[in-house]
């Protein structure tokens, strides 16, 4: 039977969409818009919050309800959330536990299914299961130079809702192959860069990325129904403490061979404060780079890639 509408779902951070496609909902992550826009908020801590804050308040985001994550990637979407919430948008607040308590997850999402009027498509979960199965090879084709690291970024950070079409993201897997020199391999961690050209700037200046922390987390957590999503997703890095991710890393990084790490932070964002512990913690290379507006890779920036890329080839 044809649904005559199909629910948006805005996503304010990471949520499972596999729950929102099996809830005949299409799940529309708001950041992922970001890095292309040309607006600039009046009032911010986080460009990225508060950019999708305002165009969800004048509505020049169109969704029919709104997801606010808390405890995930991104903690000053809970405040920005609020207000879009109060602008009239149906909302509902999604918690991940700091301990990974899988009873726990798995209370949340169950309430998560009862917001989104519960489960109607029960095999969405393997459909989306299998799509991540094909975005960790693609993940790995990156890693062996068969494709370039923007285009497996553009594909991989894709995976927080699958362009709330799973027929049309499976296209979109679709990718020429190539030989790609590895020279200067980098892991970049941290949220992904609000520069929409970052993996090309990079790449240009023989900096090739074979790791985003994030995006890998879209690909790598699924299950075939709500037991296992919330025995799978409790593991979500960002969620835990940062021991618990930085061990994470520590496996990632040895087996990735990375030569240097890039971490990327946000102006205003809770995870600028992590940049000391993850220095102390990863014995690499590591340049921090902060970011504030969305655009292009700014000049200053290009120039502090290309210093670090000289540092790399020194050692």
């Amino acid at each position: 039977m044809h649904r005559a509408h199909v629910s948006k779902i805005g996503m304010t951070a990471l949520v499972p969409p596999e729950l929102i496609f099996a809830c005949a909902g299409e799940p529309f992550d708001v950041n992922n818009i970001i890095p292309a826009s040309k607006n600039y908020p009046k009032n911010k801590l986080c460009a990225w919050t508060a950019i999708w804050r305002e165009m969800l308040v004048k509505r020049e985001i169109k969704i029919d309800s709104l997801i606010v994550v808390a405890g995930g990637d991104c903690h000053n979407a809970l405040v920005d959330g609020q207000k879009a919430a109060m602008s009239g948008i149906p909302t509902h607040f999604f918690f991940y536990p700091f301990d990974g308590d899988v009873q726990y997850l798995e209370s949340q999402l169950h309430k998560l299914s009862s917001f989104l009027g519960n489960i109607e498509y029960p095999e969405k979960f393997r459909d989306v299961k299998a799509l991540k199965k094909l975005g960790r090879k693609i993940d790995n084709k990156r890693l062996n130079g068969k494709i370039s690291s923007s285009e497996a970024f553009r594909i991989l950070v894709s995976f927080s809702d699958l362009m709330g079409d799973l027929d049309r993201f499976r296209n979109a897997l679709d990718i020429k192959e190539g030989n790609i020199a590895l020279n200067n391999r980098v892991a970049l961690i941290g949220v992904p860069p609000i520069y929409h050209d970052f993996h090309e700037a990079a790449q240009s200046l023989d900096l090739q990325i074979v790791f985003d922390e994030l995006p890998y987390e879209f690909v790598r957590h699924s299950g075939d129904d709500i037991n296992e999503v919330a025995l799978d997703y409790c593991n979500y890095t960002f969620a835990r403490s940062l021991d618990f991710r930085i061990e994470f890393l520590q496996k990632e990084l040895e087996k990735r061979k990375v030569e240097g790490v890039i971490h990327y932070t946000q102006f205003a964002c809770h995870h600028v404060l992590e940049d000391e512990i993850l220095r102390a913690k990863l014995d690499y290379p590591m340049l921090t780079i902060q970011g504030d507006l969305p655009g292009k890779t700014p000049q200053q920036i290009k120039l502090r890639l290309e210093a670090f890329r000289e540092v790399l080839e020194r050692s």
